[in-house]
């Protein structure tokens, strides 16, 4: 009963901080910037609450009625964001090719200050490989504006490069449209390029059987990527409702202009700061993948191989088990039974 009332309780944390506190506050703005506007026209005349308290109860109760829905809707508000629904295929392509221009520029520039750096202070531990790759790396024109620059960087300023490539699937293959894209599935292929573990098709199995702190660790790190979504997603339904406003009669010009601007100016600071917060997300994911394959595969009846290559073929066998029909491929899985 006890476990039970703490997933319930944990769930309802998520929800509440993820989807509903950003309503809130979005809800708030429209209160405040859009509403008074909008007052006098029949509807909202007929709904507008009459004293502070009952303002307060429909603050609430809209706050929570919108948090859910937008909490069923967050997969398609995801991939909206990650490049993946609504986006036509030339802009699909465009934002993939551009990104991948952006990983390989950065990896060529963190290549090029690690060679440097090896070459000014241990010479002889430069291969003639590494000496070839130094001068072609100086010799190419998209290195050269910011060379100067990143030879003067710190390790704290290199450290951030590294991070913002972290940010990238490894595989290019992989690369997404989108920078929400392209952080989120850094960590989606994760157990899949270290293990060949899918976790995209073995999550629910993977969640289930992994230690509670560990899958804890991984739906809370979540909330804060949730939050700015919502946030971002509320600030350009209230802008565009103010600016729609602007067409009624007798508008609020000043507040309703200011409220659209800034909600506008802020819509991308939140996108930001929603891929910065999957790093937090990253880390999470990597240790529930990194502790819970065990006591995955032993709920599946499986002996963890000893052997990584063993194991990744282990892996294989599995995902394609729950991924497809059965064939007698999978009878290979015989051999890793407990």
């Amino acid at each position: 009963m006890g476990d039970i009332a703490k997933g319930v309780l944990g769930g309802a944390w998520t929800l509440l901080v993820g989807w509903v506190l950003p309503t809130a506050l979005n809800l708030s703005v429209f209160f405040f910037a859009v509403a008074p506007t909008l007052r006098h026209t029949a509807p909202v005349t007929r709904l507008w609450p009459g004293t502070r308290t009952d303002a307060a109860l429909l603050l609430l109760a809209s706050s929570v009625l919108l948090g859910l829905v937008l909490s069923a809707l967050q997969n398609p508000l995801f991939r909206i964001l990650e490049g993946y629904l609504l986006w036509p295929e030339r802009a699909y392509r465009a934002g993939c090719a551009r990104h991948g221009r952006i990983k390989k520029l950065m990896s060529d520039r963190l290549a090029l200050i690690r060679l440097a750096r090896r070459g000014t202070e241990a010479p002889a531990r430069l291969t003639a490989e590494d000496t070839a790759r130094l001068a072609a790396l100086r010799a190419d024109p998209r290195l050269t504006a910011v060379a100067a620059s990143d030879a003067r960087r710190s390790a704290t300023q290199r450290a951030l490069l590294r991070e913002k490539l972290s940010r990238y699937p490894l595989d290019d293959r992989q690369i997404a449209p989108t920078r929400l894209g392209n952080a989120i599935r850094r960590f989606e292929e994760y157990g899949y390029d270290r293990f060949r573990l899918d976790t995209q098709v073995l999550w629910n199995e993977l969640t289930g059987t992994a230690p509670e702190q560990i899958r804890r660790q991984a739906e809370l790190a979540r909330v804060n990527v949730d939050f700015f979504v919502a946030l971002l997603y509320g600030h350009g339904l209230v802008a565009l409702a103010a600016m729609l406003s602007l067409t009624a009669a007798d508008p609020d010009t000043l507040p309703l202009t200011v409220a659209a601007v800034v909600l506008c100016l802020l819509i991308p600071v939140w996108y930001r700061c929603a891929v910065v917060a999957t790093d937090e997300w990253a880390a999470a994911v990597r240790a529930l993948v990194n502790v819970g394959r065990k006591p995955l595969a032993e709920s599946l009846g499986l002996r963890l191989p000893a052997d990584l290559a063993a194991e990744r073929a282990m892996w294989t066998l599995v995902t394609r088990q729950s991924r497809t029909a059965y064939s007698d491929r999978t009878a290979a899985l015989d051999a890793y039974r407990t």
